[in-house]
């Protein structure tokens, strides 16, 4: 099950698993999680390899690339061919459900719309010092520099931002490649996450990680735009401010991906994001995404959280939609 349209029932199945039951916290509790085991591994691969000059650094990082990479697609290439090949042991529905299952755990819809919802309810319950403690789960600035517009920009911002890279880009190449595409997805994306920064420690180490997950996300960020815009348009908002923004300002984020999602959410609510920010004391000075104002609201939070969930739905019915024309065209 590693081409379409066995990889796209996989997806499908997948993205409703997660969808309605997330990633259980008591299966969190006993096993841990994907994302955590990975990120056990590269955490071994820095503190053993990241040394020496820059060019040695620099190699370093791309042997913990592919060490990762292999060491996370070797296990779901072997469960994939276990699928495949134990027709004797299980019918193909039970392989298609125990692939199903495995994908479930790569893309976050659940988690994401949970987070960026807290910060929401903390703003109206609890005010701005609630906010910030709860947008801090979620972005890596200052929260104590943040006002109310900062940390509803912040929350609206992270929610475009991840649904690109995680529950698109997953989805993306799980539909592709299967659980092995997904997985190693997944690994490149922690990677990055994780030393893809440009601080003197990391900046050649994790140069590769940087440079591959830069790669991999380039469809998934445009197709997350395309998705957001065309929630947009069923929800009422402004579908045409989200491709204009998109056309205009996308390519101006200091990120080549970040930009397309962000910018269709600000023109889709008619608000200002992005712009400079302080990361670690350190201001990034960033280009807006969007023309509109910057007073963020809680209630754009929710306008924002609407538009995620019917993205999410489209994006659903896109999978099955191309699931029934590779059956139709197999037939």
């Amino acid at each position: 099950m590693v081409h379409p349209p066995e990889t796209l029932a996989v997806l499908a199945l997948a993205l409703g698993i997660e969808a309605a039951a997330g990633y259980p916290d008591a299966l969190y509790r006993a096993v841990g999680h994907p994302v955590t085991w990975i990120g056990r591994l590269i955490a071994a691969l820095e503190r053993g390899l990241n040394r020496g000059s820059a060019r040695r650094r620099r190699l370093a990082g791309c042997l913990a690339v592919a060490l990762l990479l292999v060491a996370v697609g070797l296990p779901a290439l072997i469960l994939t061919a276990f699928a495949g090949l134990a027709g004797p042991l299980i019918s193909p529905l039970a392989a298609l459900i125990l692939l199903g299952l495995a994908c479930a755990s790569l893309p976050a819809q659940r988690s994401l719309h949970d987070h960026v919802a807290a910060v929401e309810v903390a703003l109206r319950s609890g005010g701005l010092e609630a906010g910030r403690r709860a947008v801090a789960m979620i972005v890596g600035r200052d929260p104590e520099r943040l006002d109310e517009p900062a940390v509803c920009r912040a929350a609206i911002e992270s929610l475009a931002e991840n649904f690109s890279d995680g529950i698109v880009a997953p989805a993306f190449w799980i539909g592709c490649l299967g659980l092995p595409g997904g997985a190693l997805y997944k690994a490149i994306n922690t990677a990055d996450s994780m030393i893809g920064h440009r601080t003197p420690r990391y900046e050649a180490f994790g140069w590769a990680a940087a440079r591959l997950d830069d790669g991999v996300n380039l469809p998934a960020a445009r197709l997350a735009g395309l998705l957001i815009a065309g929630a947009a348009l069923l929800r009422g908002a402004d579908a045409r401010g989200a491709l204009r923004a998109m056309a205009r300002d996308a390519r101006h984020h200091r990120s080549p991906n970040a930009g397309w999602p962000e910018s269709a959410m600000a023109g889709a609510l008619g608000l200002r994001l992005a712009g400079p920010r302080v990361y670690d004391g350190t201001l990034v000075a960033d280009a807006h995404m969007g023309d509109g104002r910057a007073e963020a609201t809680p209630d754009d939070i929710a306008r924002a959280l609407s538009l995620y969930r019917t993205a999410c739905w489209l994006q659903g019915g896109l999978v099955l939609g191309l699931f029934g024309l590779c059956l139709a065209l197999a037939g």
